[in-house]
């Protein structure tokens, strides 16, 4: 995709953070964008910030959990725009809790969001791209899917399950002329950290050293769309030590091990 100029890109979680941030600067490469979250306030906020006129950016409030509602947002889209170029499917959310102590039902919740719901979006828009032979799939993953980490198992789970996942759906979709990148950010200077739950499922409600010192998030948004434009199937964007954790844990994983035990 050499250009992103006239897509229609339709982006989850586009409220805050890393959404955000990519809504700006496909802006900027002259998409057309659906905005999608369950805060419609804050949409339009960011809608209004991309400074796209109202007839090229839909906001479109969205409860990822509701999943039998996906197949009518999709028509909804379709009836406005008319085709589904791009979907960045980034919504999702994190934890903080040790596994002897978190709920099962904190499990439930976050596969459900983080990995479940994007499953069930993805079987929603998949007719409307195979049937044009042609769309791109990003999905926001985490380096915490190459590399698991403390607090954060149920996190790291689902993440690796997307990867997975979209491992899979690259393979079926290539004859179709279907793109599917996955992207794997480190620390990005985002809330995401704040409403992350903790072992009661319960708000975190802080911000984490590691995240307030993170990548900007626009910052990502560039490398991100770098990667999009490029077709590339999987990308790593973050600080140097995450990063290259990434690559040190395919030749040397034991000592990865050690490292993330000491940390």
């Amino acid at each position: 995709m050499t250009t992103l100029k006239n897509k229609i890109v339709w982006i989850t979680g586009a409220s805050s953070g890393i959404g955000e941030a990519l809504a700006y600067e496909f802006a900027r490469e002259g998409a057309k964008l659906v905005l999608s979250a369950r805060r419609e306030s804050e949409l339009k906020r960011v809608a209004n910030a991309t400074g796209l006129s109202e007839k090229d950016v839909l906001v479109l409030p969205m409860d990822m959990l509701e999943f039998e509602l996906f197949p009518e947002k999709v028509q909804i889209v379709l009836a406005h725009f008319g085709q589904i170029d791009v979907i960045v499917q980034n919504a999702g959310i994190t934890q903080r809790s040790y596994v002897k102590d978190t709920q099962f039902q904190v499990y439930r919740d976050i596969m459900e969001l983080d990995f479940f719901s994007t499953v069930a979006f993805t079987q929603a828009v998949l007719p409307s791209m195979t049937k044009r032979k042609t769309g791109h799939f990003v999905v926001i993953s985490s380096v915490a899917g190459k590399i698991g980490v403390p607090l954060r198992s149920g996190y790291c789970a689902a993440k690796h399950a997307l990867i997975a996942f979209f491992d899979s759906l690259r393979a079926e979709v290539s004859p179709e002329h279907i793109y599917v990148t996955t992207i794997c950010p480190g620390y990005i200077n985002t809330p995401i950290s704040l409403s992350a739950l903790d072992a009661e499922g319960n708000q975190h409600g802080k911000m984490d050293d590691n995240q307030a010192k993170g990548m900007p998030a626009h910052t990502f948004a560039k490398k991100a769309i770098k990667a999009i434009k490029n077709n590339k199937k999987e990308v790593y964007i973050g600080g140097t030590y995450e990063i290259f954790g990434v690559y040190l844990k395919r030749f040397l994983p034991s000592l990865v091990y050690r490292m993330v035990e000491k940390k």
